[in-house]
């Protein structure tokens, strides 16, 4: 079984773990209410999507 030689020191880890981030999310304006919102998503403020009106979740 494969065992470290020596102790993997902070900068190294740290080097090896600078890609881990979670990238941040993308927003797109909403062109009705101008809130931002999640694109190819209706707007969770006023329900539109392409022009059209669709229910939203907490109105059901």
């Amino acid at each position: 079984m494969a065992v470290p030689k020596r102790k993997v020191s902070k900068s190294r880890k740290r080097k090896r773990r600078s890609h881990h981030a979670l990238p941040l999310k993308s927003l797109s304006i909403c062109p009705n209410c101008h809130e931002p919102k999640m694109p190819h998503r209706a707007c969770p403020r006023c329900g539109f999507y392409k022009g059209r009106e669709y229910p939203i979740a907490e109105e059901l």
